[in-house]
């Protein structure tokens, strides 16, 4: 019998219009978004709906926008039990809450939390990310630890075999990617981002979400719950609280992950959320396992 994990996505993943479908379909996902709506104080719905994308973009906007819209898809076909979950960066959040680590209300007001202590960590130290494609991990931490020269920098989210992202001060950064080119990356390219998320610059972010993950209350998650530090699953909830923190400044084990999940007998993975990122990264680490998205209502009545 096979296994089947949920995953959820991370920044990036939005788009204008995003979960409006959904809303307009369900009485249920009209309740969750309300509810997400009073606990922060922010009209999400409005930007996720209308945008203008300037402002979706705004991390402190971004990050519960996804988390709305993955949770309020996880809550739609809850009966599609998942073995193992996972999530990238802010869809770690997403799937502690489809573990029953920490409740939804609570996580909402965790991840607004979390996105404008990044966005407020990328004003006060400012730094960027890019995305290299074509090189292996060990030439480029060798060219991260060479760069380093210029300002911080490290590797911020092994995603897929080729595809890595660096992350750090914008000399850093920029003088690592001149580098890669140099080492003959196919594809370097800088990313839109409000800070060098996954980096030693994201320190003060980190020290302002520790603070604030020990006042909010977490549960022993009822499933596996693979974290991004680690790539391994955790089921402990000092230990969750832990790792929330640490990834903040840590790289994204994605690669990982993806094959210790698979490792540990998941054979069919499931996207909860915006977009098709995740589905495109789990191809290129293992074209055989079976992977789908659900995104839209359509989704939802297709697979219940």
């Amino acid at each position: 019998m096979g296994k089947r994990a949920f995953l959820f996505p991370g920044q990036g993943s939005q788009y204008v219009g995003m979960a409006k479908d959904i809303y307009d379909n369900s009485v249920e996902a009209q309740e969750m978004i309300k509810t997400a709506e009073e606990a922060i104080g922010v009209s999400l719905s409005h930007f996720m709906f209308n945008g203008p994308e300037e402002q979706l973009k705004q991390t402190e906007i971004t990050q519960p926008a996804i988390f709305v819209h993955s949770i309020v898809l996880a809550s739609l076909i809850r009966t599609l039990e998942p073995h193992a979950v996972a999530g990238h960066s802010l869809g770690e959040y997403s799937a502690l809450v489809a573990a029953d680590a920490i409740q939804f209300y609570e996580a909402v007001k965790l991840v607004y939390y979390r996105g404008k202590a990044m966005q407020q960590c990328g004003i006060e130290q400012p730094g960027t990310m890019a995305a290299v494609v074509g090189l292996s991990n060990e030439i480029l931490i060798e060219i991260c630890n060479k760069a380093s020269v210029k300002g911080i920098v490290q590797c911020a989210n092994f995603n897929s075999p080729s595809q890595v992202v660096i992350s750090g001060s914008v000399d850093g950064v920029h003088f690592a990617m001149d580098l890669c080119k140099e080492a003959g990356a196919k594809l370097v390219r800088e990313l839109v981002v409000s800070g060098a998320f996954h980096s030693p610059l994201m320190e003060p972010a980190k020290i302002k979400l520790k603070a604030k993950l020990e006042q909010t209350p977490f549960y022993n998650a009822k499933i596996p719950v693979y974290s991004n530090v680690t790539a391994t699953p955790v089921t402990s909830k000092d230990n969750i609280k832990e790792l929330l923190a640490e990834q903040l400044t840590s790289p994204v084990l994605w690669e990982d992950t993806i094959k210790n999940m698979i490792n540990d007998g998941i054979d069919e993975f499931v996207e909860i959320g915006p977009g098709k990122v995740l589905q495109g990264l789990v191809k290129r680490i293992n074209p055989d396992v079976k992977i789908s998205g659900i995104d839209k209502y359509a989704d939802v009545e297709r697979y219940l």
